[in-house]
């Protein structure tokens, strides 16, 4: 099968394979696709970095693959993992989705699992996963 990308980069959706939680959204190139395959933790093409990161390379949180999905189009993926980890998120929550939108503005909808501040030694608006 090939995977289609769109400009270099196709989109992986991160799930809990325990919860089926939805985790995080990231972005892969054919580089990143293929360490992840070999290395068997989730690896992303960083679009403002425009470098490859592996997720948990600074927090320790990593993403363990389990399987991997593709859709109808195969141009997005869904990548069931496992979390080595308190949360996903550099904001110190599990997921990266811990806000729901409202009439009224945005509601935090989780608690934090973790200090970003002491993960990473920044405040979460200046850390990077």
């Amino acid at each position: 099968m090939e995977l289609k990308y769109q400009d270099g980069l196709i989109p992986a959706i991160i799930q809990d394979k325990r919860t089926g939680k939805v985790l995080m959204l990231g972005y892969m190139n054919a580089e990143a696709y293929q360490q992840t395959l070999t290395s068997g933790y989730v690896t992303f093409y960083s679009r403002s970095r425009q470098k490859l990161w592996t997720k948990g390379e600074t927090s320790g949180h990593k993403l363990k693959v389990r399987e991997i999905r593709v859709d109808c189009d195969q141009d997005a993926l869904l990548i069931q993992a496992d979390l080595t980890g308190p949360g996903c998120c550099h904001m110190g929550y599990k997921s990266c989705f811990f806000r729901k939108l409202t009439e009224s503005g945005e509601e935090i909808i989780a608690h934090r699992e973790f200090d970003p501040a002491k993960v990473y030694g920044q405040t979460p608006q200046e850390s990077q996963t």
